[in-house]
């Protein structure tokens, strides 16, 4: 094994895969550290009375726990199913998709460089698991600011790495949103309304930004961007120039937030 990984700590959530089913309990394996056996009792698999545990787990099932103890000298890790909810659930296991992709990544950067792939973790794989905690994050930040990732880096590697990086891994984003509510009662008040919403796309200077019809008079303005602060400026500018026309040729416009 190129990655070897001691024990997890108390409250991190791990993903596990079910190895057997009892009416007191679950066992199972951690995936992500080489195989080691946990357990969920079976007033940890659930809120509320269990009746027939088979309900909620099974043999083979892909799960996500929270660590509730440890105790290394004997091996022993306690788990808990009912403290995970679906969000934590869905977004554990996206990272741990991530980070066997990113594994992959590493062996074939090794391959390129005919290298194997613990001389690969000895020469930046450790290294980088060290600084960012996450090998997909660290491919992430290659495709995203590359000059800012080769002033932290340098060695025979890095060509290697950032090639792989940018086939396969997609610069992070974030995307938010919002809902123009654009009304104008003048004759031509549609165009009036079209215009503004052109002003404001305009006004994206080329960045990631739409504007999609849900019914007049509410229109969405998607933006997409590296980073929050980012998409969030692009917004106001959109809005403030799509509202700032409509305004300007006597409508009323608004902007409503949905989601961040």
């Amino acid at each position: 094994m190129a990655r070897v990984r001691g024990f997890p700590e108390n409250g991190e959530l791990v993903v596990c895969t079910v190895k057997s089913v009892k009416n007191f309990g679950a066992f199972v394996s951690l995936d992500e550290y080489d195989d080691k056996e946990g357990f969920v009792h079976v007033r940890d698999v659930a809120t509320g009375w269990v009746k027939y545990i088979r309900d909620y787990v099974r043999e083979g099932q892909k799960v996500v726990c929270k660590v509730l103890g440890v105790d290394s000298s004997k091996g022993h890790i306690d788990l808990s199913l009912k403290a995970v909810n679906d969000h934590q659930k869905r977004e554990k296991i996206q990272q741990w998709k991530n980070e066997k992709k990113a594994e992959k990544l590493v062996e074939i950067v090794a391959e390129r460089m005919k290298i194997s792939v613990d001389k690969a973790y000895d020469l930046f794989g450790n290294e980088l698991l060290e600084d960012y905690e996450s090998l997909y994050d660290a491919f992430e930040s290659a495709v995203a600011d590359t000059d800012a990732f080769l002033e932290d880096y340098e060695g025979e590697w890095t060509d290697a790495f950032l090639e792989v990086a940018r086939e396969n891994v997609a610069p992070p984003s974030v995307q938010i949103d919002g809902i123009l509510e654009m009304t104008s009662y003048a004759p031509n008040g549609m165009e009036l309304v079209r215009n503004a919403l052109e002003k404001g796309l305009e006004a994206a200077d080329g960045a990631d930004a739409e504007i999609t019809c849900v019914g007049c008079p509410r229109y969405r303005v998607l933006v997409r961007a590296p980073e929050y602060k980012e998409a969030e400026e692009i917004m106001r500018v959109v809005s403030n120039a799509a509202i700032n026309d409509l305004v300007a040729n006597g409508g009323t416009a608004t902007l409503k937030r949905e989601s961040k």
